[in-house]
């Protein structure tokens, strides 16, 4: 039997699994998924629309942003999550907004790396989301939501 499956049939396990955060893990893939489909979605009813692609762009980037920040403080790290209203849930969405900025930034450095150096662009972006997912995880796993790792 794999460890998943014995996680799904022992408690135990599965508050082990969850301890170690392989179950935010999971959960923040979701969540990932669901904002770059947000944002791929508007990008292209707005495009379909005529608006210009880099407003099109822009406007899906930042739904995207906006759908991550409510799974993500609501699902992915809700015990890090700070009252909302407060002086510290505003420092975490600014500290949220600056992890996707972070995230954008390898994103595109990776892809002008990639496309330098004779790479096709579709494989560097295929790279780059692998590393900025991962960065924006351990960012928002680690600083915006500090808690909740702790």
């Amino acid at each position: 039997m794999s460890g998943g499956t014995l996680a799904m049939l022992h408690p135990v396990r599965l508050l082990g699994a969850i301890r170690r955060g392989e179950i935010r893990w999971l959960n923040y893939l979701l969540a990932s998924g669901l904002a770059l489909g947000s944002d791929a979605g508007l990008f292209l009813l707005l495009l379909d629309a005529g608006l210009a692609p880099m407003s099109a762009s822009a406007v899906g980037y930042c739904a995207g942003i906006l759908v991550h920040w409510m799974i993500s403080s609501r699902l992915v790290f809700a015990d890090g999550a700070a009252a909302r209203g407060t002086g510290e849930r505003h420092r975490q969405k600014m500290l949220f907004v600056g992890s996707a900025i972070v995230g954008l930034a390898v994103t595109t450095a990776i892809v002008g790396t990639g496309s330098a150096f004779g790479l096709d662009p579709r494989l560097a972006k295929l790279a780059a989301i692998v590393v900025s997912f991962q960065t924006t995880y351990l960012l928002r796993r680690h600083i915006v939501f500090r808690t909740a790792a702790a």
